[in-house]
């Protein structure tokens, strides 16, 4: 059984890489941001295809899976931030209006692939959006049987506290997600990143750039040095807040300026990780910020993924960009998987079905 997958807003290849350790081939991946090109193609051995979604031509996609495919798979995730809880706050921006409609493409190119198989994945806010109402009718009046569901990061094996809206839909039947573990097997911020070697706030790693430490003020390093894994800056001495923090709207960022705990996942990898006052990113007991190859394991990426094209010139903030906008990894893994194992269910359904195509 030869199954293809094409991935749509691939990024760096979060999903392709997961998708792919799963046992299920991924032809290419369209994005419209080329900075991600060298990170996908060197690591998924993959065809990385520049372009905006809304610019895919009718067949483009048909065209790219080769004839003795038996088994197509459509997979991806639109950029998440107009359904962000961040976003939400701002229901009427233009940035939110402009990037809505990408699920609709999406669901036109199901429509016009007709794959057999399609899994989406996002931030669980867009539930309770229009858009993917509209995006489960196109998938049921299509004669996809479909199921979604918010996972829970941990409970499949991610050691970051990050939930996700996953969905499979399939044509050959019912399709279900693999269990869940269980609370007790969580992966830890420990499991994951507690061998990396040590390091100061600025250092870096001359055997590995993306392990490096950004540079903290003497204030910021006062602070952290004041702060306890798990705790917040109400440990700090007052000397040490921040005005905004004195007065009673500051109470409410707890999180803020806050160090990881070894033996609990981590908190939710965002896009500004790296800094030590834009959340929870303190390491555990090393006095600076977390590195870009700690979010990145965070993330879920092996230890060997590759992000850097050239050594000499590379911006660490597009980086952590990258990685804190990636489908981990592993979910991917799960989604590959759970997909596998469906077929294998199905695996008459899907020769009766292919016959009649």
């Amino acid at each position: 059984m030869k199954v293809n997958a094409i991935d749509l807003f691939c990024g760096v290849g979060g999903l392709t890489s997961g998708i792919q350790k799963a046992g299920i081939n991924v032809l290419a991946g369209f994005d419209f941001e080329e900075s991600c090109r060298f990170a996908y193609e060197v690591n998924n051995q993959s065809k990385f295809i520049h372009k905006d979604i809304k610019e895919i031509k009718d067949n483009e996609i048909t065209l790219l899976y080769p004839s003795d495919t038996d088994v197509k798979v459509l997979i991806g995730c639109a950029p998440c931030q107009p359904f962000s809880a961040y976003s939400h706050r701002y229901k009427e921006s233009e940035v939110r209006k402009e990037k809505m409609d990408l699920l609709d493409y999406f669901g036109k190119q199901v429509k016009l692939v007709q794959p057999d198989i399609v899994s989406m994945e996002n931030v669980p806010q867009l539930a309770s959006e229009e858009v993917f109402n509209r995006f489960i009718e196109l998938l049921n009046s299509e004669g996809y049987f479909v199921n979604w569901k918010i996972a829970f990061a941990p409970a499949y094996g991610i050691p970051q506290t990050r939930k996700r809206l996953l969905l499979l839909a399939s044509k050959y039947g019912e399709i279900n997600f693999i269990e869940e573990l269980n609370q007790s097997d969580y992966p830890t911020v420990r499991d994951a990143i507690s061998h990396l070697p040590k390091l100061k706030a600025g250092e870096i790693d001359t055997t590995d750039l993306l392990h490096r430490a950004k540079k903290l003020s003497p204030l910021n390093l006062a602070r952290i040095k004041s702060s306890r894994p798990g705790g917040t800056w109400k440990d700090w001495d007052p000397i040490l807040l921040p005005e905004c923090y004195k007065k009673k709207s500051g109470k409410s960022y707890g999180s803020v300026y806050g160090r990881l705990e070894w033996d609990k996942p981590s908190s939710t990898i965002t896009t500004q990780f790296t800094g030590y006052g834009n959340g929870r990113f303190g390491h555990p007991v090393q006095d600076r910020a977390l590195t870009l190859r700690e979010g990145a394991i965070l993330q879920s990426f092996p230890r060997d993924y590759e992000f850097i094209e050239n050594r000499e010139k590379f911006s660490s903030q597009k980086i952590a960009m990258q990685i804190g906008n990636a489908v981990p990894p592993r979910l991917g893994e799960i989604i590959g998987i759970s997909i596998k194992k469906h077929l294998k269910k199905e695996g008459n359904k899907v020769m009766s079905y292919n016959k009649v195509k």
